[in-house]
């Protein structure tokens, strides 16, 4: 692997740990908000009053994590286009991120420091990769030629 390409799974890898941070986080956050402390015990189902905040935190931890899989994948492909659609799914996952954070926010989940930190991450990889498949896409169309 090259030393950009390094740097890249890097941020990747960092961007995941902030979203198994702030999963954990916001799962613990509502749970202590809405459930008495005489109630704190693990069950099998999600309680109602943690739905919301659960399906969202759980769509953003898959596609937040999603992003460094694919990216690992896509620097170990097998072929040109291989690796151009491996990148795209990266950059679409990274994308999703950037909605469910946003609707986070919108619903008062996080907070405005935390949105801007997280989603101010999730958009530079974005660029990363925008600019990554933009460049492969260039090659395979030379490489057509």
């Amino acid at each position: 692997m090259s030393s950009i390409a390094d740097a890249i799974q890097d941020k990747c890898l960092a961007f995941g740990d902030r979203i198994i941070k702030l999963n954990d986080f916001l799962l613990e956050q509502a749970a202590n908000k809405h459930q008495p402390s005489s109630f704190r015990h693990r069950t099998s189902r999600v309680p109602v009053h943690l739905q919301s905040v659960a399906a969202l935190a759980n769509q953003l931890l898959r596609s937040g994590t999603s992003i460094g899989a694919n990216n690992a994948e896509a620097t170990n492909a097998v072929s040109k286009t291989d690796y151009r659609s491996k990148s795209f799914i990266a950059l679409k996952e990274a994308r999703e991120s950037l909605y469910w954070i946003e609707l986070l926010y919108r619903n008062k989940y996080i907070d405005n420091k935390q949105y801007n930190s997280i989603y101010n991450d999730c958009e530079e990889l974005v660029k990363i990769l925008v600019t990554r498949c933009k460049k492969i896409n260039e090659e395979l169309v030379k490489d057509a030629k």
